[in-house]
């Protein structure tokens, strides 16, 4: 396809969802599969219109992965209604790291006796199919800054928390890959990459985002008049975030999502002191403060920037999810490929969803929906991306390849028909 024709196609599918065809609310077609549909028409499996090739483009298709999960797990993070307390995110957290650890082992079981992967390869293979998706996942996540909906809720920090708490086990694999396993890998992994890395990217998240959130509520209360750009800082605060975890070697993903918590929840608080403060010092002849000008945001970085993300998020969900179809051939819907999915969706996320959340006083329908809702996408081909780039072999990549791909397309198409029967049904 000629650049021309790309900016068409593009254009018109902006159009095409902007105006929110009918047809497209009659047949519950998600944004997703709109957007796979028409990749797939026009890639080898239909037209051959174009080929995308993710062994050749291995590095660009991981830095447009890693650019989508960071500001979708940014935008999950400033949507959460709640700060960090045990008894609010119980279940989250639940499912982050302990269902995401026995979707990894039941994912690995099943590529080792079933599909005859090698230890190391079938763990890195849990790892890239475990975490659920905060990209592709829009339709139950939560909806708006402060929605209360459990289930969005739920979903919406699971995903936000588990692309970085599904890291581990993605370093483990390709360890386990080139060198024995031994007594002493296990401990340095879980020394370094589960305990150092995953408690400083708390840290730094939750210091960062807060120290943020301080020095912007001191600029707005000393000085009224001063503009801030509030996309600016949003995404500053992802890029240092992001930046100051990759050098002290914790978990970027997690901490960009805790950061945005941590900003978010910070802000809420100051807002308050704020007006306690206003309301101590204010005398009764004060004249009323002059509007503030049109360009001036509503005093929250988080509010103001999610005008802007928002759309990014958007654009790079459509730009991914038409490459993905772009990728797929006729023959990819193997046997191997497909079972998996379908042992993924049906088995293993449920049995993980319900084993993680016993005695967390969870209601089962809302058990029920949480291991159906277990969407794959972004996170997953990222990480598959990370692998190849790290140097994994020819022949386990293009494997992987093959069965990533699957899975993502399928949970595209079997989430995203269920997605609103199912919330209109059973929530």
């Amino acid at each position: 396809m000629t650049n021309a024709a790309w900016f068409v196609l593009i254009g018109t599918l902006l159009i095409m969802m902007g105006l929110r065809f009918q047809i497209l609310q009659r047949f519950n077609l998600t944004s997703s599969l709109v957007y796979l549909i028409i990749g797939i028409v026009l890639g080898p499996t239909v037209l051959g219109a174009f080929h995308f090739n993710p062994l050749e483009q291995a590095h660009f298709l991981e830095v447009l992965a890693e650019l989508a999960v960071l500001l979708s797990v940014f935008i999950a993070g400033m949507k959460m209604p709640v700060p960090f307390r045990w008894q609010e995110w119980r279940a989250p957290a639940r499912l982050a790291f302990i269902s995401m650890t026995i979707s990894v082992a039941l994912t690995a079981a099943f590529g080792y006796y079933l599909l005859a992967l090698p230890l190391g390869a079938a763990i890195l293979l849990g790892g890239i199919l475990a975490p659920t998706d905060p990209v592709l996942a829009t339709a139950v996540q939560s909806r708006h800054m402060g929605d209360q909906d459990p289930l969005r809720f739920t979903l919406t920090s699971e995903a936000g928390m588990n692309d970085g708490s599904a890291f581990p086990f993605v370093v483990l694999g390709l360890a386990m890959l080139s060198a024995p396993p031994s007594y002493g890998l296990l401990g340095d992994w879980i020394l370094e990459d589960v305990l150092w890395s995953t408690v400083w990217a708390l840290v730094v998240g939750l210091v960062i985002g807060h120290l943020l959130a301080r020095v912007v509520w001191k600029q707005r209360f000393f000085s009224r008049d001063g503009l801030l750009l509030d996309d600016f800082l949003g995404l500053g605060l992802i890029g240092l975030v992001y930046g100051v975890c990759l050098l002290v070697e914790a978990w970027g993903f997690l901490g960009v999502f805790v950061a945005a918590v941590s900003l978010r929840q910070s802000e809420l608080t100051l807002a308050g002191l704020s007006e306690v403060t206003e309301d101590a010092e204010a005398a009764p002849e004060a004249p009323a403060p002059p509007e503030e000008p049109a360009l001036q945001q509503s005093g929250h970085v988080s509010e103001g920037s999610l005008v802007f993300k928002e759309p990014l998020e958007r654009l790079s969900e459509l730009v991914l999810v038409l490459l993905l179809g772009g990728m797929l051939f006729l023959d990819s819907w193997s046997f191997r490929a497909v079972g998996l999915a379908l042992v993924l969706f049906a088995v293993i996320r449920p049995v993980s969803v319900y084993i993680g959340l016993l005695g967390s006083g969870t209601p089962f329908r809302l058990q029920m929906l949480i291991g159906w809702f277990g969407v794959r996408g972004i996170g997953s081909i990222y990480y598959l991306m990370f692998a190849i780039v790290f140097g994994l072999g020819e022949e386990l990549a293009l494997e992987f390849i093959h069965l990533t791909l699957v899975v993502v397309v399928l949970s595209i198409i079997i989430h995203g028909l269920t997605v609103k029967p199912m919330m209109s049904r059973w929530w």
